[in-house]
C-alpha cells in the first residue's frame, strides 16, 4: 500500500465518527485505531502484515472554538476539507466585508475527493470567516458569520 493511500485512511479515520479501520490488500494488512485525547495515549496505531514504507503521520490538534462574531452562522453541513476557493492559487469566493446573497458560493467542502459547493442560506454581509483554508471541518461547524 503506498503512502498516499495510507495518510488518506488516517485523514479518513480521524475525520469519520469510527474509531478504528482495518484494510487487506495483497498480503498486507494495516489496521487505524482512532485514539481519544489523553497523557500518553498515540493518535494511531498500525498492525501491519507485511513491512510498508512510512509511519502514519499524526492528526492534527484540534484547535479551540474562537470567538464569534454576533450575526447568522453558516454551518458545515458535512465532515470534510474546508477550502475558500475553487483551485488552488485561485482567489477567494468570498472575503470578510463580501456582500452575498442567499444561493452565493461561500467556499467548498472537499469530502471523499468529491468538491462540495457551500452556499450562503442568508444574504448580507460576511463579518467573519471561522476557519483557516485547508482546514478540516466538522458537521454543524460554523464557517462564516453573515450580518
Amino acid at each position: 500500500m503506498d503512502l498516499r493511500k495510507l495518510k488518506t485512511l488516517i485523514d479518513l479515520v480521524a475525520e469519520s465518527g469510527i474509531s478504528e479501520l482495518e484494510i487487506t490488500e495483497g498480503d498486507g494488512k494495516v489496521r487505524i485505531v482512532k485514539a481519544y485525547p489523553g497523557p500518553t495515549a498515540p493518535l494511531a496505531a498500525m498492525t501491519v502484515g507485511a513491512p510498508l514504507a512510512a509511519a502514519p503521520a499524526p492528526a492534527p490538534a484540534a484547535a479551540a472554538v474562537p470567538e464569534v462574531a454576533s450575526g447568522h452562522q453558516v454551518k458545515s453541513p458535512m465532515v470534510g476539507t474546508f477550502y475558500r476557493s475553487g483551485q488552488p492559487g485561485a482567489g477567494p469566493y468570498v472575503s470578510i466585508g463580501s456582500q452575498v446573497k442567499q444561493g452565493d458560493t461561500l467556499c467548498i467542502i472537499e469530502a471523499m475527493k468529491l468538491m462540495n459547493e457551500i452556499e450562503a442560506d442568508a444574504t448580507g454581509t460576511i463579518r467573519a470567516i471561522l476557519v483557516e483554508n485547508g482546514s478540516p471541518v466538522e458537521f454543524g461547524q460554523p464557517l462564516f458569520v453573515i450580518e
